[in-house]
């Protein structure tokens, strides 16, 4: 296994060198122009057949060795986030407000190598489908691709993506059975009072007043509506009301997340909030109107594709750099919709620790993808295709 890993070595500075050019170059959901027709002309110049503009600007590149029937599919983001980037890097971001502060631009690279060395030296046996996505940031781009017949056009049999992670050992690899990411949704609620004079309160229906009891109400759904055993997070993250400290205003608006590791907790969680918040604002003779948004649904990796993944792993790297059964995360990821139709198993590379440069969190305007993995990444989706796809 050395020897792959020596061969994806040799071959990295090239990828690092892309992944760094679309670091300074970076794009966000639905604008990927640059990125798209970059991984676009890269896979073409290799041999793959592509179709460009796949969910607005997704790419996807088939290459079909023998008469095998099998089919994988492999998944990269590549969209930025709207962050002021602050590295002070020599290829940090050149648009101002707009960085790859996740490591899309890594992911992007891992599997443009993967791709080049599977195309020149690959040993399989069937279809290679290979999925670079817009939009993963809050835009759904996964939807997108897949409402434009991703699945119909290129059916897949698995399909399997890897994000990296600050804070996990440089190229450890880390997996997980079952609910992996948690769902997110967002509600905004807007409560209709009197404003008035504020000195002169009893002649309003004061909507801070009901704001503040609803905020304090909302911590009781978690530690009181959901097993203490399920994950569920309810967080107010902004609170717009009022100009002035002698005037009670008209209204008053609270923007909500809420996010849980299991489909059930997630459907009581809305229920709850609605209820409480609806009680709530009646109690203070106030209307409240609420916006739910669902947003993306629990990361939900099957048993038997994610027994074949960590069996790669662990081929590739050996126990000492696997984690088998990682912890699951409150963050989300629009590849959950993917795991919806297909199964497959998302999985996560260490970025770096202590204080090194890659154990920046991400969506930090410090952030930076560890070139390190370029090499490891490509090597494991490399290892995974020839042993998915066996000649």
């Amino acid at each position: 296994m050395s020897t792959l890993l020596e061969q994806l070595h040799a071959q990295a500075g090239e990828f690092i060198g892309l992944r760094r050019d679309i670091h300074h170059h970076p794009e966000l959901a639905f604008d990927e122009h640059r990125t798209s027709a970059l991984v676009a002309a890269k896979l073409e110049s290799w041999g793959y057949a592509v179709e460009r503009g796949l969910g607005g600007t997704g790419v996807v590149g088939r290459l079909v060795r023998g008469k095998g029937k099998r089919r994988l599919g492999l998944r990269a983001d590549m969209d930025a986030l709207p962050i002021d980037e602050a590295t002070g890097l020599a290829y940090a971001s050149s648009h101002a407000g707009v960085m790859h502060a996740c490591g899309h631009d890594g992911h992007t690279a891992m599997l443009l190598a993967a791709a080049h060395h599977l195309a020149e030296r690959g040993r399989f046996d069937g279809t290679l489908n290979l999925i670079f996505q817009p939009a993963e940031e809050g835009g759904g781009g996964a939807l997108r691709m897949m409402e434009d017949g991703l699945f119909d056009k290129y059916p897949c049999d698995a399909i399997f993506a890897m994000h990296n992670m600050p804070g996990l050992p440089q190229g450890r690899l880390a997996l997980r059975e079952g609910p992996a990411m948690a769902s997110s949704d967002y509600a905004t609620v807007t409560l209709a009072g009197i404003g008035g004079h504020g000195a002169m309160p009893h002649r309003t229906a004061d909507p801070i007043v009901a704001a503040a009891s609803i905020v304090m109400a909302l911590q009781t759904v978690v530690s009181r509506n959901i097993d203490p055993l399920q994950m569920a997070v309810v967080t107010v993250g902004a609170i717009h009301a009022g100009k002035a400290n002698n005037v009670i205003p008209q209204s008053a608006v609270l923007e909500i997340s809420v996010r849980a590791l299991d489909r059930e907790v997630r459907g009581r969680l809305e229920e709850r909030i609605k209820a409480l918040v609806a009680a709530q604002a009646e109690s203070f003779g106030v209307k409240a109107q609420i916006d739910w948004r669902p947003g993306y649904a629990v990361l939900v990796n099957t048993p038997e594709e994610t027994a074949f993944a960590r069996e790669v792993a662990l081929e590739l790297l050996g126990p000492e750099r696997v984690t088998l059964q990682a912890p699951a995360l409150p963050g989300s990821e629009d590849f959950a919709f993917m795991l919806e139709r297909v199964p497959g198993s998302y999985l996560l590379i260490g970025n770096g620790e202590g204080d090194s440069h890659g154990a920046c969190m991400v969506h930090n305007p410090g952030y930076d993808f560890n070139d390190d993995n370029v090499a490891i990444g490509s090597a494991y989706w490399v290892l995974l295709t020839e042993r998915f796809l066996r000649d």
